[in-house]
């Protein structure tokens, strides 16, 4: 089975700001969401995580052996890091939204992160069949891996929602991937 798995909160993503590659540590909150998944995860064979503090944190709550993979690391939002979600023009929210290969400047389109996630979700497929593998990224990289499992392209970024310290669960068969549950808090 494949656990793909949002870090726990940060100061930063809960004040509303767009958090790709600065590195911020889990609040308090976001320590007791990765207990939670922990606990919620049980048993498991192998951990892969971002290499950001933040997923490393939360990664630390499943497992004391982790292997870092920088596929998993989250978008590069370029001169948007930082910046509040309503601070953002309407016409750059318009383009984002309208053209999955549009990309912030110095930034990274959500066509080029997909193509990453696939290739990382792609090398796991196999050791998932027969092991409890959980990977710990960030919340696009996870509608990626989404849209990987469903076959849809990067734009399902924009159509759903993912909850600090959720989990979403694939499933391995003879067929491909099959999503077994997504955004589960509980």
């Amino acid at each position: 089975m494949l656990h793909v798995v949002r870090h726990g909160r940060t100061e930063v993503n809960a004040s509303g700001k767009l958090l790709g590659r600065s590195d911020p540590g889990l609040d308090q909150t976001g320590r007791k969401q990765a207990e939670d998944l922990a606990n919620r995860l049980g048993g498991v064979d192998l951990v892969i995580s971002s290499p950001l503090k933040r997923t490393m944190e939360t990664a630390s709550y499943i497992s004391n052996t982790v292997k870092t993979d920088p596929r998993w690391l989250e978008l590069d939002y370029g001169e948007l890091e930082g910046r509040s979600i309503e601070s953002i023009d309407v016409e750059i929210w318009e383009n984002w939204r309208s053209d999955v290969n549009w990309a912030p400047e110095g930034g990274e389109s959500l066509s080029a992160l997909g193509v990453r996630v696939a290739e990382a979700c792609e090398d796991i497929v196999e050791i998932s069949k027969d092991r409890e593998v959980v990977v710990v990224t960030h919340v696009s990289p996870i509608k990626a891996t989404l849209g990987w499992v469903l076959g849809l392209d990067a734009g399902v970024s924009w159509k759903c929602h993912v909850s600090p310290g959720s989990s979403m669960t694939i499933k391995i068969g003879q067929y491909g991937p099959v999503l077994q549950n997504f955004n589960l808090v509980d």
